[in-house]
């Protein structure tokens, strides 16, 4: 490629979560690095001008003036973009965020590659904490920020690199799923479930792409499973590597036993091929997380790590920002961020809630925001994701016209299902008036946990000011 000539890169829609991190890291290996972006919010915006990345506030064809020597276009951009026309028009070269990693990043090191519906933030990051506590001196990129790091990605100069690999697709030139432009020769799979209504008409659809990532893993790799998730499992009698599996409910070589929920946490017995190893006491909730750290702990055995520093890694693990992230403790009331929006991820997430606050009020304010949610794919799915909430709060649903017609989830039609299963639940015009309303229900004790992959309206913010 032309990558030895690059000096000046230029990211459009630059404050995504990956894309904002890959910008960074560039930044860091030397480049000149600056992009546009139409949505500009925390934490992304932030962590952007903490590392001193110009940000352009909307999009212009001025922006690509003088022309940078390389685009990396985020998969949030379609044509008729003034920027990409400008591009296309100019002959300006450009690359895709996942070639970008690959190209400038990953080849040349031991490829792994988290993926799955569920938990390929948390398991990524964990793994990668745990490599840095084995001195191994990873690089990684992660579609979040993990608490251990307070930044997404590492350079690295060892010989591994470690990727949250998404199934979402590449850009608008390159509609294949991120993970088959990563090379995996270690790939994860936490489970496969139907997400992104946009892109993907049907689970086939996305068994079909999780097929051809798992045929990209080299005869030596290794492919990592849920035993709980019969879809995974069955794709992965397909691999041409050897297989391990993890899980709690379903007989597999990694298995958690004796689970007791803490303070601060869990503690759990690992059991390898039938045999105990040790019990580790890790510093997350719910057995989602268990399954994480399995994955995990897979891993990193398999690249030679020792048991001791994986045992102090989990307990030294401090999580992700927006997966149960607790945001603030004020008058005896906890107020906690998630990012989930998949009805599974929901259910994992309030039970985990619930095993910690088993005699508290837990309120689940959930707002329909992915392309997914606005539809209205799991308009019944959703009802009892939230059984462990005790009161649930919703505002309309976000950006409603970007749904196709007949397809728009029914937020009455929700909050009717949940009544009618004696929950507490009711429909708000905004976020303003949740936040009001909460000013005189909550009580002491009171858990709250908001449910969407944007900004809410500040709502985290305003909820701690009233407060």
């Amino acid at each position: 490629m032309y990558i030895k000539d690059v000096k000046n890169i230029y990211f459009l829609a630059i404050c995504g979560t990956a894309m904002a991190s890959l910008a960074a890291m560039m930044k860091q290996k030397g480049y000149n690095v600056y992009g546009s972006d139409s949505g500009i919010y925390p934490p992304m915006s932030t962590f952007l001008e903490e590392q001193g990345i110009k940000i352009i506030q909307g999009f212009d064809v001025k922006n690509l003036s003088p022309k940078p020597d390389l685009v990396v276009v985020g998969n949030a951009i379609s044509r008729g973009n003034v920027e990409i026309e400008k591009i296309l028009n100019d002959h300006i070269p450009y690359i895709s965020l996942p070639d970008a990693i690959r190209e400038f990043f990953i080849r040349g090191k031991r490829s792994i590659v988290v993926t799955g519906t569920h938990g390929k933030t948390t398991t990524t990051s964990l793994l990668s904490c745990i490599f840095h506590y084995a001195d191994k001196k990873p690089g990684f990129l992660i579609g979040g920020i993990p608490n251990n790091f307070s930044r997404g990605f590492q350079l690295g100069d060892g010989n591994d690199f470690i990727i949250e690999g998404d199934e979402y697709d590449s850009a608008f030139f390159d509609k294949a799923s991120k993970f088959l432009r990563y090379m995996p020769d270690i790939a994860v799979i936490n489970g496969i479930e139907f997400d992104h209504a946009d892109i993907y008409d049907s689970l086939d659809q996305i068994k079909l792409s999780f097929q051809r990532m798992i045929n990209l893993i080299p005869q030596n790799g290794c492919l990592i499973v849920n035993s709980e998730n019969e879809t995974a499992v069955e794709l992965s009698k397909k691999a041409f590597c050897s297989v391990q599996t993890f899980g709690i409910l379903a007989k597999a070589e990694w298995m958690a036993a004796d689970i007791q929920f803490i303070e601060n946490g869990v503690t759990f017995s690992v059991i390898h091929n039938d045999k105990e190893l040790d019990t580790v006491e890790f510093t997350l909730r719910g057995n989602h997380n268990i399954r994480n750290a399995l994955a995990a702990i897979a891993v990193s055995r398999t690249c030679g790590i020792d048991w001791q520093t994986i045992r102090d890694a989990l307990k030294h693990f401090k999580g992700v920002k927006r997966r149960l992230e607790l945001k603030a403790e004020k008058n005896n009331i906890k107020i906690y961020d998630d990012f989930g929006h998949h009805p599974t991820a929901i259910q994992e997430t309030l039970s985990a809630l619930r095993n910690q606050y088993k005699d508290n009020t837990i309120w689940a304010l959930f707002e329909p925001r992915t392309a997914t949610t606005r539809r209205n794919i799991f308009q019944n799915e959703l009802v009892p994701a939230f059984k462990d909430a005790d009161k649930i709060l919703v505002p309309p649903v976000d950006r409603p016209e970007k749904v196709p017609a007949g397809q728009l989830f029914s937020c009455e039609q929700f909050v009717k299902a949940l009544k009618e299963q004696q929950k507490f639940a009711q429909l708000f015009s905004s976020v303003d008036e949740i936040v009001n309303f909460l000013k005189t229900s909550l009580q002491k004790g009171d858990i709250v946990v908001t449910f969407s992959n944007g900004p809410f309206g500040n709502i985290h913010q305003k909820l701690i000011d009233l407060l």
